[in-house]
């Protein structure tokens, strides 16, 4: 028995390689371009580990490959598509979108699986329709009230603890003003400077939605299993605390909508009818959705995350540029004086969404920094790509490095020098649709966009009208986060702050 010990493990670790290479020659055998995979790993080692950020990682295998329009890549052992050439990004994301619907992230529906952004097919369609009403114009400006008050009330604490100490830590700031903001538009609670009982609560949150759990890559090596096994991207405590939250809410609201016009008042107008429904795009044929207790707070969980993990980065992004631009910060501060002083100090919702450098500055932070990287589609049937003789597969993912796009020298020139002339309106004019795309393109494209923009615009220019910012000695970094699933720098944002001598 001794004897074959040493066979037997040989065979045992022969099968273990062969099972993790065995998809390694999908992409030879179709002629397609495509880096040398790492057992195990494909083309993601650096960001399975840790070392890197997603983006990063995918902007690395887009720079490999210059003259392709698409690339196979591997992630760990699942074949999928990187798309490099713009034009068939726009047939996939717009032209043919109906066929690229879902984002083929799928997990347990009651364990947030049935959130919008990660919702699929006919779910993702009514809560589309839904939900888009809360995000128009009118809508906004009913919350505009809400989003500047809670910006006034940070800079008032960030005069305080800036006289005594200039430095602080950016991304630790911005983001209390972005969980007390998106508390208050989307659940009516009032979270105060000082409720550090919320706020660790909140902080703890953050850590256990935006760091990477290795169930990502377990659904990359067996596409499908965690909803086969139940099983969720999030712990059981998310869930349980949105599930407590909606409830308390209903409760507080005794079932019947306030005069907030909120998230909640919307959710609880749906839930009142119980069933909702909407029309499909193609043929006009009516679906609907049982409004359950699990979906309601997949909602609640989506909406309060992504209102403001983007926006704080994006803030903390900014002002870091503005500290390595002082040309830039100077121009920007002269904008909104020049604001304040024709508005007599008020900043209305329409005033500040017109302010033609600020919206150049905020587009040239999301160009340089997209925040959600990459973007994915799932194809719901088998699809030649056009202009090429490859095929997606019924199932396959579909890859789109945004990162890799905005700092391509073919659309932006000198891609790492800040620039938001960029974004002039004769700049833009002409350029791609899909060059483009940090809240992405389409029909699918982030729903939040425009309270993400409200929510930071309102925070930089309360800030820059009391403040200038400085670098310190610990503001350069160097990478951003890779245990963040998205576009964070490593080891925080500190920048010094110092009352200006205003107008």
């Amino acid at each position: 028995m001794l004897m074959y010990a040493p066979l037997a493990f040989i065979a045992v670790g022969y099968l273990v390689y062969w099972y993790i290479t065995r998809t390694f020659n999908y992409w030879k055998n179709r002629n397609v371009a495509y880096p040398e995979p790492v057992p195990l790993f494909g083309n993601i080692k650096d960001s399975v580990l840790r070392k890197k950020f997603i983006g990063v990682v995918f902007k690395e295998l887009y720079d490999q490959f210059p003259k392709e329009k698409v690339i196979g890549i591997y992630r760990m052992t699942t074949p999928c598509i990187l798309v490099r050439d713009l034009d068939i990004m726009k047939q996939i994301l717009i032209k043919d979108f109906n066929l690229f619907v879902d984002r083929g992230v799928d997990f347990s529906k009651e364990g947030l699986g049935a959130n919008l952004f990660h919702a699929d097919g006919d779910t993702w369609k009514v809560l589309r329709t839904k939900f888009t009403p809360i995000f128009t114009s009118g809508k906004l400006k009913n919350m505009f009230p809400l989003v500047s008050e809670r910006a006034d009330m940070f800079i008032e604490n960030m005069k305080k603890i800036c006289r005594e100490k200039p430095e602080q830590d950016l991304q630790s700031l911005s983001k209390k003003y972005t969980m007390s903001t998106i508390s208050a538009c989307a659940f009516g609670l009032d979270i105060k400077n000082d409720d550090d009982t919320n706020f660790a609560v909140l902080e703890k949150l953050d850590k256990l939605i935006f760091k990477p759990t290795y169930g990502s890559e377990l659904d990359m090596m067996f596409p499908g299993i965690l909803k086969k096994i139940s099983s969720s991207l999030f712990p059981a405590e998310v869930h349980a605390f949105f599930n407590d939250l909606v409830k308390s809410i209903f409760e507080q609201r005794k079932g019947v909508p306030s005069n907030r016009k909120d998230f909640m008042d919307l959710i609880i107008e749906m839930r009142q009818q119980k069933i909702v429904r909407a029309n499909k795009n193609v043929d006009d044929s009516e679906v609907s959705l049982e409004l359950t207790d699990s979906l309601v707070a997949a909602q609640a969980f989506v909406f309060y995350a992504a209102g403001f993990e983007t926006s704080s980065a994006t803030i903390s992004f900014l002002l870091y540029e503005l500290s390595q631009n002082r040309d830039v910060q100077d121009k920007l501060i002269a904008e909104i004086d020049e604001t304040f002083e024709k508005c007599r100090e008020t900043i209305s919702f329409d005033v500040l969404m017109e302010m033609p450098y600020l919206t150049r500055v905020f587009e040239e932070t999301l160009r340089k920094y997209p925040i959600v990287d990459p973007l994915q589609r799932c194809a719901q049937t088998d699809y030649k790509i056009p202009g090429t003789d490859i095929t997606v597969k019924k199932g396959q993912i579909v890859l789109f490095p945004v990162l890799g796009i905005h700092h391509d020298e073919k659309y932006y020139p000198n891609p790492e020098v800040f620039d938001p002339n960029r974004f002039t309106p004769e700049n833009s004019r002409d350029r791609h649709p899909c060059a483009y795309q940090p809240f992405g393109v389409g029909p699918r494209n982030c729903i939040g966009m425009r309270f993400a923009k409200v929510q930071s615009r309102a925070f930089i220019v309360k800030l820059l009208s009391n403040f200038r910012v400085e670098a310190s000695e610990r503001t350069p970094f160097k990478n951003f986060d890779g245990n963040r699933v998205v576009m964070a720098p490593d080891g925080g944002m500190y920048l010094n702050f110092f009352s200006r001598q205003k107008r």
